[in-house]
């Protein structure tokens, strides 16, 4: 049964963002993760391999929620449906773009970053969105502001979260997850560095389970 994207939230706490621009390390960079024991990835739109990198990082650890990021436009979401991504994620969101989400019947986290944006993808029928850039947005103190009209309002803050700030942020009624590019690093996944992000991994692992 596929999850929601609640559930999807909960099982992840901290959700690497990843960016693979080598089709060599989409295998590997899988299984430093999980071995890490993180479970829940997203994989940006930011590089033209990044498709063939979920399909491969997929049927090498089946076991791993893949998500796709940056996600722009509704040509976006078709060819996302086509790769068979777990869930999706975007920036912003669009009349065209909520629509095709929507249409997608796939789990969403559509970016917001103003009380009006979260007021739009509620009525557009979210339950869940990522506050993008978050600690440039407000930050904790909108998330913590955030919680009286929108109570139910379900965030996974993204943008600038370090592993400093982190638990801060998971430690926020109104948030079920935060997203992170700290855990596997531009720099390390250059260096083919596994070691050192399954050790990153670790460590984001543990800071979901506080």
């Amino acid at each position: 049964m596929a999850k929601s994207i609640q559930e999807i939230m909960r099982q992840a706490s901290v959700i690497p963002v990843l960016t693979v621009t080598d089709l060599a390390h989409a295998i590997p960079l899988a299984h430093a993760l999980f071995d890490g024991g993180l479970r829940v990835i997203e994989l940006t739109l930011r590089s033209p391999i990044a498709l063939e990198a979920l399909i491969q990082m997929k049927q090498a650890v089946p076991e791993l929620v893949i998500g796709m990021g940056t996600v722009l436009t509704p040509g976006y979401v078709r060819l996302c449906v086509d790769a068979s991504v777990d869930f999706l994620v975007s920036p912003g969101l669009t009349d065209e773009l909520s629509a095709a989400m929507m249409d997608s019947r796939l789990p969403c986290l559509p970016g917001i970053a103003t009380t009006s944006e979260a007021m739009q993808a509620t009525n557009a029928g979210f339950t869940a969105v990522k506050f993008f850039p978050a600690e440039q947005s407000g930050g904790r103190a909108w998330l913590n502001a955030i919680r009286g009209p929108l109570p139910d309002l379900r965030f996974c803050p993204t943008g600038s979260i370090s592993a400093a700030l982190a638990p801060a942020y998971l430690a926020a009624p109104n948030v079920d997850c935060v997203g992170g590019s700290w855990i596997a690093p531009s720099a390390l996944i250059a260096e083919q560095n596994w070691t050192a992000i399954t050790k990153l991994a670790k460590s984001a692992t543990q800071m979901g389970a506080d």
